[in-house]
């Protein structure tokens, strides 16, 4: 279960849950010596059915997934708690998918931010989607490689606000964010937007689910990355974790232990060398002082 990329067809309906659970049914049939075929015929299928459900190509059922968990003996209640955790992708219509035409590579994205925990986000050259104010996003989406019309661009800015609601629900995921000072230093979009996306910044480091850092360019030493990152986990009994990274291209979701705990360190060493949340939050509204004045 290496490195996936989430992109259009068949592979894009890999998600991260469903490549995790494949590969722990998978384990557990082998640890319990079942043959393919006997498990296929505890899901009334074929063994192209099975070989699916293990690489992450097909939704398993309720009924199927207790069916194979009753067949391979798994009789501990934390482990068939956490496979049906997993199991349990949500079937209700999210806000989004009216827009499916417009994000063909990034409905596991938006699933994976609506449902986590937390979200730990390290950011080198932009301000994240979820902190955004409409005029820098507007900025932001003006400068994508691909044309976009006045009115693509609304819908695009409008689509990034209503992604926002989630860190004001009433049971939001705790957000953190690490930025290098490039990011609040830049004039992206002129420096009267960027001085109202510093004093929003400021205004939201102030919940207490959400944290803001920024990492000074007096650090002379750097945390090593291959650049920006989200890191979303999930509360027991799921106990999940994914990174996601986007690209022109599309976007890439590792879920693999070894890989997160490396991005897991990545993090934790980018917090040592930041700012503490109050030291950030004052550079930011100074620099939107500075700005304000010019």
């Amino acid at each position: 279960m290496q490195l996936k990329e989430a992109g259009l067809g068949q592979q894009a309906q890999r998600t991260a849950r469903r490549r995790k659970l494949g590969a722990a049914l998978k384990e557990l049939r082998e640890a319990a010596g079942i043959a393919v075929a006997q498990a296929a015929a505890a899901v009334t299928g074929d063994n192209s059915k099975v070989s699916r459900i293990e690489t992450g190509r097909h939704r398993i059922t309720p009924a199927e997934l207790e069916a194979l968990l009753d067949l391979y003996r798994v009789e501990e209640k934390r482990t068939r708690d956490w496979l049906i955790a997993l199991a349990s992708e949500a079937r209700k219509n999210t806000w989004w998918r009216q827009y499916g035409q417009l994000f063909p590579g990034s409905s596991e994205s938006l699933t994976l931010e609506s449902e986590a925990e937390k979200i730990s986000v390290f950011q080198a050259q932009l301000v994240p989607g979820l902190l955004q104010t409409p005029e820098y996003a507007r900025a932001v989406l003006a400068g994508a490689p691909e044309p976009r019309t006045e009115e693509t661009l609304d819908l695009y800015v409008d689509i990034r606000m209503q992604r926002q609601r989630l860190l004001q629900r009433d049971q939001p995921p705790q957000y953190h964010c690490i930025m290098l000072e490039g990011v609040i230093r830049q004039h992206l979009g002129g420096p009267k937007t960027m001085a109202l996306q510093l004093r929003s910044l400021a205004a939201m480091s102030r919940l207490p689910h959400v944290t803001i850092q920024v990492v000074p360019f007096t650090q002379s030493v750097h945390a090593s990355t291959s650049g920006s990152f989200n890191l979303y986990s999930y509360a027991p009994p799921m106990d999940f974790h994914v990174v996601h990274i986007s690209h022109l291209g599309g976007a890439l979701f590792m879920e693999q232990d070894d890989t997160v705990r490396k991005y897991q360190r990545a993090f934790q060493a980018l917090q040592a060398l930041a700012m503490s949340a109050e030291h950030s939050t004052s550079l930011m509204v100074s620099i939107a002082d500075e700005l304000e004045q010019e």
